[in-house]
């Protein structure tokens, strides 16, 4: 089976990682042997067995390794080393847990996160994951009290780089994560819970409007046209156009902004629910007819239904007087659609679009 056709493989989340470190340092205290694997609960229901990649004595405790496998799914801590190092602790009761955050592992310092300023980035259903993992191994071999849990990813800091942590308010690392246990490949729940944190987050802070952006660029083009848009009030949504919308509209924005370029405009104004290239087709010929209805010329609308990307439309209409009424019709139709996706909380809907040789167009 060639690599194109075989079914994607899936992954497991830093949550569960972080767990199965936590049991093999729980069992090696107990057994004084390292574990090779380890079987760990799920959050989401059922069972996991987890490789260990090292785990040994370590002063007072034991250290435990997992390599974070996301499988296929595209994911900045796929490799990484999650560490869990466990020590007993006098005065707690049997399979109570003290669970901390150490290296790499970002603290949280704003409010509208699942868990509380102040607290270690470690999400509530990995930490209940971790709690009954460890709980298990103290029970199975018969230790009494319970333990000290401390979490950590020694390359935590860097990799927390390339997420949205810091905007959130998450500093100083990664988050512990999962909802179900599992990584499905291209299901991007990892995705859609940052988004939804980070309208959490703006809520939080106050704000009643936010703009939503495909991605760096857009929010660049953005924040370049509107410098005073406060910091919490830019939330990088990717593709996923109508769960970001319904997520904004839920949360209770009184007014949501569409920040996109002109590829993603069409899309999103066609109804595209997600507009990635991989999920969304376009349809020339409907724009074709947008076009005329907009007054581009009839030849130009004409040649619309014969281009092959959006990109490629825009360079053959950019001497048509009538394109700005296209890009508001545009508009006015990706929010339509937009209003669709926020179903009766639907808040006020706007537009900016921005050209990728620079500049806004609407």
């Amino acid at each position: 089976m060639s690599a194109a056709s075989r079914p994607l493989r899936e992954g497991f989340t830093t949550g569960t990682s972080a767990a199965a470190a936590a049991k093999a340092a729980a069992l090696f205290l107990a057994t004084w042997t390292a574990p090779g694997n380890v079987d760990v609960p799920l959050p989401g229901g059922g069972r996991l067995t987890v490789p260990v990649a090292r785990c040994g004595a370590e002063g007072s405790g034991a250290r435990a390794v997992v390599i974070k496998d996301a499988g296929d799914d595209p994911d900045v801590t796929d490799g990484a080393e999650i560490h869990a190092f466990v020590e007993q602790k006098s005065g707690l009761r049997d399979g109570e847990i003290i669970l901390e955050g150490g290296r790499g592992i970002g603290r949280v310092t704003l409010p509208g996160l699942p868990v509380p300023p102040g607290e270690p980035a470690i999400n509530p259903a990995p930490r209940e994951q971790i709690a009954r993992a460890v709980a298990e191994a103290l029970e199975d071999s018969g230790l009494g009290a319970g333990a000290r849990v401390v979490i950590e990813a020694p390359a935590g800091e860097e990799l927390a780089r390339k997420t949205m942590n810091a905007r959130l308010g998450i500093l100083g690392g990664i988050s512990i994560l999962g909802t179900a246990g599992i990584v499905r490949p291209y299901s991007h729940d990892s995705w859609l819970a940052s988004i939804a944190e980070a309208l959490d987050v703006a809520r939080a802070a106050g704000l009643a409007e936010i703009v939503l952006t495909t991605g760096r660029r857009s929010e660049r083009g953005w924040r370049e046209a509107e410098p005073g848009t406060p910091e919490l009030g830019v939330v990088q949504a990717a593709d996923f156009f109508a769960e970001a919308t319904r997520l904004a509209a839920e949360k209770g924005f009184a007014r949501i902004t569409w920040a996109v370029f002109f590829g993603k405009l069409v899309k999103q104004a066609l109804g595209l629910a997600n507009t990635h290239a991989r999920e969304a087709g376009l349809n020339f010929d409907r724009v074709a007819d947008w076009c005329a209805d907009a007054g581009i010329a009839p030849e130009g609308a004409a040649r619309a239904a014969g281009v092959n990307t959006a990109r490629e439309l825009l360079d053959l209409l950019r001497a048509d007087p009538a394109l700005p009424a296209l890009l508001r019709l545009l508009a006015g139709r990706a929010a339509e659609a937009a209003r669709g996706f926020a179903g009766d909380r639907a808040p006020d809907i706007a537009y900016a679009v921005f050209d990728l040789e620079g500049g806004r167009l609407l």
